[in-house]
């Protein structure tokens, strides 16, 4: 029994770290890990609205992660408010919203703390298809707008001017984090999640002199932070999301020693002139 439920967590982690690892190096490039936190802070709201409505809490959260990034998107061609404050305001705000709506729900019980730090522990078969079915998806539709999100990640004016439709492939993204969202969420809770879209792709920059190379050693990475932060949390009693993050910051940190030692015995830097900054 106890090798079955590990067996199930650490197959839940590496699938969200496969279907993580490219698209959070497009966060990276664009400076967007704001903009993922705002979208899972909204995350509880889904589990609010599944409630509410009878449905799968997965189903919950996903509607309201895609509403929140197609709002975030409209409200961004506003010019009275800077963006970052736009996003605190509904990161902070639906967090808020969210945890304020499920103390109302005095005849539902909701483990919150498996909902803001992740239970990947209790991952179900269930799960499982929900994961890498989910992750299929992202998988395959980052692959699908890779090369015109690529153009538009260097230059955009250019990219435009090219024939790529700039705003098409940026709601597609936008779609495509707020799904990731949803797939990590009972791996890694709300509160971590765009860390492990952001640190292994931070990790994997320092390694990789490409974008498609970066965007495998981002989803390798991951699948080593969790491997390596579940394998602590059975050994040390940790709590199970948390130490994935922890397991994930150890291999940036030995990247950047791993990185500087290249620098020096190659005499050139790591990160190539072909990645987008």
């Amino acid at each position: 029994m106890f090798d079955d439920f590990f067996a199930r967590a650490l197959a839940g982690g590496i699938g969200v770290a496969l279907a993580t690892g490219p698209l959070g190096c497009f966060m990276v490039w664009r400076r967007m890990a704001y903009f993922g936190d705002s979208i899972a802070h909204s995350a509880l709201l889904g589990v609010l609205l599944g409630v509410a409505l009878s449905i799968e809490p997965n189903a919950g959260i996903v509607i309201m992660c895609v509403a929140l990034a197609l709002l975030l998107l409209l409200l961004q061609q506003q010019r009275r408010l800077a963006t970052d404050t736009l996003l605190g305001i509904l990161a902070h705000g639906t967090l808020a919203l969210g945890l304020v709506g499920i103390s109302f729900l005095e005849s539902v019980r909701v483990d919150l703390m498996s909902y803001l730090f992740g239970d990947i522990l209790a991952v179900t078969g269930r799960d499982l298809i929900w994961i890498y079915g989910g992750g299929g998806v992202v998988l395959v539709a980052t692959a699908l707008i890779w090369r015109p999100l690529l153009a538009i990640t260097v230059h955009e004016e250019l990219a435009r001017a090219e024939g790529v439709r700039v705003g098409l492939v940026r709601i597609a993204f936008t779609l495509l984090i707020a799904l990731a969202v949803a797939i990590a969420m009972k791996i890694i809770g709300l509160i971590l999640i765009v860390s492990l879209l952001i640190i292994p792709a931070a990790t994997a920059r320092r390694l990789a002199r490409s974008p498609e190379q970066m965007a495998l050693f981002a989803s390798l990475i991951g699948v080593a932070a969790v491997v390596g932060g579940l394998h602590g949390s059975l050994a040390w009693d940790t709590p199970s999301g948390p130490s994935i993050v922890v397991a994930a910051l150890a291999l940036f940190v030995l990247s950047m020693g791993g990185g500087a030692l290249v620098q020096v015995v190659l005499g050139r830097t790591v990160e190539s002139a072909r990645l987008p900054h």
